[in-house]
């Protein structure tokens, strides 16, 4: 009923067909396939020789308006050859082609169905349009009428409610809209002045969209949203209205500036028409709500009734963020509405986050079984936790595949390790009554450890303040964490423990105190913006401050970010790092004390005064410096055959002399950035790729080493050593039955035992280092404590109970 023309494509060959004494127009494409072998081809034509000609209506039940074109050919490029007869009939008020096509010809717009899917008119009025029965009824009649040509089921895409999975009824309703078109070269020009992150987004999606932007249709027809200022005159007259006191003024009611300006109460207010005087109503629909959206930087201030200044400070924003899919929503009508209302872009940095995946790569549904809860989540975790990981696990701009088990992690390496950090620091300040801000030890009079850790800490400031200025938060929160675990926690606070333990306030505690205080504020300052809560909390209870958000962020002090320094630590880190790499080798535990610690001469240099810590961390008597290292390993060189074969040919007999005379240094230069050497007269390279090295060690000694040092370790147990191991294991287990007693670090205590003839000797002779660790009175025999109290020292069988002295 709603055709009202045929479509044809231009381009393609369409026939007059004579068959079973019929005329029939067809696409010669189709033809056969339509036809079959008896018919007879009367004419033939472009499609262009058909356009505007004129045809009788198929179902002559609607009649259309006199002032527009019905029931003509029209051509189109969207017309296939893929199946039909390929001619299309146009009902420009059901689908998108259509209607374009019903623009492009001025056709008539027919819709006989209503809002509720029924027809409206005709022989099944009433009837639901998707009503399987009603198939039936409508073929029936084309048969009867004689315009039936053929009948078949054929299966199509077609729009369902995604809820209740209803079939849709899709037509063209009247809307008001909004011209962007108008202002299409203004909008793309203020586009390009925009900072995208990723750049991508901004000049490829959302900048394909304004390219081939439409107008804006603006008009809803529903009861809730912002109603539309347009009063409509049954003379036809308009008038939008601009302001509350505009409306008052021309009202014909009593009203005042503090009418409701929402439905039903704005539908009660009518205006005097200027044309003929009758009354003027306002037109029943709502607007859009994506331009409630997109008016928000003037609708927050009353712009421009009101804080015109302080709207100007602050238009445009400086940075918005939202998700890829705002492309044609928020993004857009933000910028449509200010270049209307302003010319200018109503913001400079955009930063787009993607989707959110399960882990599996899929998109989340509850009907899929794979959504999940945020309050659940938050709820467990905590809401600073799924912040910082969705950061963490990759760029904003990019999928995120959502994985609990992430969460945990990042819980681990940086929840629970700040909190950690903060609650060691609190605990033996307040034990030791100390305040770090009434110090003031200048940085250049505190230990090298403390300087490397402020380097570490403003070289950390200086890289996250550059990844916030490129908006990368995920690289932010790659460079905290390392930060967090391996400079401060896992190494300066374990390296520092007996300073924070001294009983003596000297300027080495309160050097240590100082920096770890200067440390946790600026953690505080820089991830606040990722993780707002933590920070707010840790930031409170140490500075007293009201909030760490009213703080300045933190800038980097260029001065002390030492290189120097930092490579003399790394070093070290390093060789503890091998070291306790080693001792896992051979299964010999950090708390067992071993004899020495052997490393190159080329060390002793930038290590210097930093044995205490290499001794301290590896549990080590003594450290070593040896030129060379060939009497505690053994050095194998061989050519790498494969590499060198083909270009040394009868060389490769001299070289293989000259590989096995190299001195250690020589092999470790070879190793870190190769070696020159002369064969048959002329420079050689030696390197990683042309040489096979591998390093054996002695027995007795335990090695590793990196592209940097290596590292041995002197593997011989003495009596001595193994009761000193024993002795720190008993400590251990101490402490660890101070923690399960909940005793505060500051109570003394008495520790009653029993225990094997070896635990006897280890008492005998350390007992003034376990009672000093320990903070104990009295070392008490007690050969009647049970199994409840049996613990395992170095396979050694000791009963060991503590109790408070009170």
């Amino acid at each position: 009923m709603s055709n009202v023309a045929l479509c044809v494509n231009p381009k393609e060959t369409y026939v007059k067909c004579l068959s079973k004494g019929y005329n029939f127009i067809v696409a010669k494409a189709l033809a056969d396939k339509l036809l079959g072998d008896s018919y007879e081809v009367v004419e033939e034509y472009k499609g262009t020789d058909l356009e505007n000609r004129e045809y009788e209506q198929l179902l002559p039940i609607l009649k259309t308006p006199k002032n527009k074109k019905a029931f003509i050919v029209t051509c189109d490029d969207y017309v296939t050859m893929e199946d039909g007869t390929g001619i299309v009939h146009i009902a420009p008020a059901f689908g998108q082609d259509d209607y374009e096509v019903g623009l492009k010809y001025d056709l008539a717009m027919l819709n006989p169905v209503g809002e509720d899917g029924c027809f409206t008119e005709g022989p099944w009025k009433g009837r639901l349009v998707v009503d399987p029965e009603l198939e039936v009824e409508i073929i029936k009649y084309l048969a009867a009428e004689d315009k039936l040509f053929k009948k078949q089921k054929m299966n199509h895409d077609y729009p369902h409610c995604w809820r209740c999975k209803t079939p849709l009824v899709y037509y063209s309703k009247p809307s008001l809209y909004i011209k962007t078109t108008a202002k299409q070269k203004e909008i793309i020009e203020e586009n390009k002045k925009v900072n995208w992150y990723p750049d991508y987004v901004g000049e490829k999606r959302f900048g394909n969209w304004l390219e081939n932007m439409n107008d804006w249709a603006i008009s809803r027809n529903r009861y809730w949203g912002t109603p539309i200022p347009l009063w409509r005159c049954s003379c036809g007259h308009e008038e939008m209205i601009g302001s509350r006191k505009e409306l008052v003024e021309k009202a014909i009611e009593k009203i005042d500036e503090t009418i409701e300006l929402h439905r039903p109460y704005v539908d009660e207010v009518h205006i005097k028409c200027p044309d003929c005087g009758k009354e003027m109503t306002r037109v029943t629909d709502v607007m859009d709500c994506w331009f409630d959206s997109g008016a928000m930087p003037f609708a927050q201030y009353h712009y421009p009734f009101e804080n015109k200044k302080l709207f100007e400070e602050q238009f445009p924003a400086d940075f918005i963020s939202e998700g890829i899919d705002q492309t044609r929503g928020w993004f857009y009508s933000l910028m449509a509405v200010s270049v209307f209302v302003t010319g200018k872009s109503p913001y400079k940095n955009v930063l787009v986050n993607d989707l959110l995946l399960d882990k599996n790569g899929q998109k989340m549904h509850k009907s899929r079984g794979n959504s999940i809860s945020p309050f659940d989540i938050m709820e467990e975790y905590g809401a600073d936790t799924v912040r910082f990981y969705m950061l963490y696990a990759s760029p904003v701009w990019t999928p995120l595949k959502f994985d609990v088990e992430g969460l945990k992690e990042i819980y681990s390496k940086y929840i629970s390790t700040f909190k950690n950090a903060y609650s060691f620091f609190e605990m033996y300040a307040n034990a030791d009554h100390i305040d770090p801000r009434e110090y003031n030890i200048p940085v250049e009079k505190r230990e090298l450890i403390d300087r490397w850790l402020l380097s570490k800490l403003n070289r950390l400031v200086k890289d996250v303040t550059a990844a916030y200025e490129e908006y990368d938060l995920n690289k932010v929160a790659k460079l905290i964490v390392p930060f967090l675990n391996d400079d401060l926690s896992n190494w300066y606070i374990r390296s520092n423990r007996r300073r924070f333990w001294d009983s003596e306030c000297n300027d080495s505690k309160k050097a240590v105190y100082q920096t770890t205080y200067e440390v946790l504020v600026a953690l505080c300052k820089i991830c606040a913006p990722i993780t707002p809560f933590l920070t707010e909390e840790i930031y409170g209870k140490l500075t007293g401050e009201e909030s760490v958000h009213l703080a300045d962020f933190p800038k980097a002090e260029e001065s002390l970010i030492n290189e120097s320094v930092e490579e003399r630590m790394d070093l070290v880190r390093d060789i503890c790092s091998l070291g306790r790499f080693a001792r896992e080798e051979v299964n010999i535990k950090v708390r067992q004390p071993i004899s020495s610690l052997i490393l190159p001469k080329s060390d002793e240099l930038i290590i210097g005064d930093l044995l205490p810590v290499i001794e301290e961390e590896l549990n080590v008597k003594e450290v070593q410096f040896k030129q060379d290292m060939t009497e505690y390993l053994e050095y194998i060189v061989k050519p790498n055959f494969q590499v060198l074969g083909k270009t040394l040919g009868p060389k490769m007999k001299e070289l293989q002399q000259i590989i096995s005379k190299l001195t250690s240094s020589e092999i470790r230069e070879l190793s870190e950035k190769g070696l020159t050497v002369k064969l048959d007269g002329e420079d050689f390279e030696l390197n990683n790729e042309n040489t096979l090295v591998s390093i054996k060690q002695k027995e007795g000694y335990a090695s590793t080493s990196n592209n940097r040092t290596i590292v041995v370790l002197d593997t011989e147990l003495t009596e001595d050593l193994i009761l000193e191991g024993l002795a720190r294991e008993f400590v251990r287990k101490v402490q660890s039955l101070r923690k399960e007693a909940d005793f505060v670090i500051t109570d003394h205590i008495n520790i009653y035992y029993n225990g094997s003839d070896q635990v006897e000797e280890m008492l005998r002779k350390f007992k003034d280092y376990i009672m000093g660790e320990t903070l104990g009175e009295e070392l008490i025999k007690d050969i009647s404590l049970t199994e409840k109290y049996q613990c395992d020292l170095n396979e050694e069988e000791a009963y060991i109970k503590v109790e408070k002295v009170k």
